[in-house]
């Protein structure tokens, strides 16, 4: 499974810490390859698989800013968004 991924070290034997989140469709989009002596955050992959399933849920109507839990205010993506997100997304939202 991890020379499918491109994980697999070679030289030392065995697999990166690498995390793919696979949508219903079977596309990845999301992915975390990190080299083995530094562990991976299941929570923020949980946070991440709810953004995204949030995310299919709004057919593309919502987007999820950094740190977003469920419940917290999602984005309108648009073309007015673009280079604004900071005038409606405050950071310490994702922090409450």
């Amino acid at each position: 499974m991890g020379s499918a991924f491109g994980v697999y070290l070679e030289d030392q034997g065995v697999e990166a810490r690498g995390r793919f989140i696979i949508d219903p469709d079977g596309v990845i989009q999301g992915f975390e390859v990190l080299t083995p002596p530094v562990g991976r955050n299941v929570g923020e992959t949980l946070r991440q698989i709810q953004a995204f399933q949030h995310v299919r849920n709004s057919q593309g109507t919502e987007a999820t800013p950094s740190g977003w839990k469920p419940g917290k205010p999602t984005l309108k993506p648009g073309p007015d968004l673009v280079g604004k997100v900071w005038e409606v997304w405050k950071t310490n939202m994702a922090f409450e």
